[in-house]
Order: C-alpha cells, then sequence, then structure tokens
C-alpha cells in the first residue's frame, strides 16, 4: 500500500499534473497504468516529471516521436 488517503492523493496530483503537462508524449489511443512507489510522494517535482517524461519517450512508437 501506498499510504493513507493523504498521501494517495497528493501521488495522484502530482502525476496527474506531469501527465496534463505532457499529454504530446503519449501515443494517441494508448492507456498508461502507473504503479507509483511511496517515495513518489515526497520526491521533488522536476525529477520526477523528467523521469517519467523519459519513461513515456522511451515507449511511444518511433514515428509517434518523429511526428511530435
Amino acid at each position: 500500500a501506498l499510504g493513507g488517503a493523504v498521501v494517495r492523493n497528493r501521488i495522484r496530483r502530482r502525476i496527474r499534473e506531469i501527465l496534463r503537462r505532457n499529454r504530446t508524449e503519449i501515443p494517441s489511443g494508448w492507456d498508461i497504468v502507473i504503479h507509483p512507489r511511496r517515495s513518489v510522494a515526497q520526491a521533488p517535482f522536476a525529477p520526477l516529471e523528467a523521469e517519467l517524461v523519459r519513461l513515456l519517450r522511451s515507449i511511444a512508437p518511433k514515428d509517434q516521436a518523429l511526428a511530435n
């Protein structure tokens, strides 16, 4: 478990904001499941965003990455 409701909601808000800011990195029509660790709640936002964007780019099809 990730923790209490406050911790889970903080993690959810942080990930949702990162995905909102970087929605062009998500291939059209894809559903992505993210299983965060508890440390996400305390991690600095900028490195967390950089890591998630790096992961999104690594799963994007090559033609999708060239189109953006």
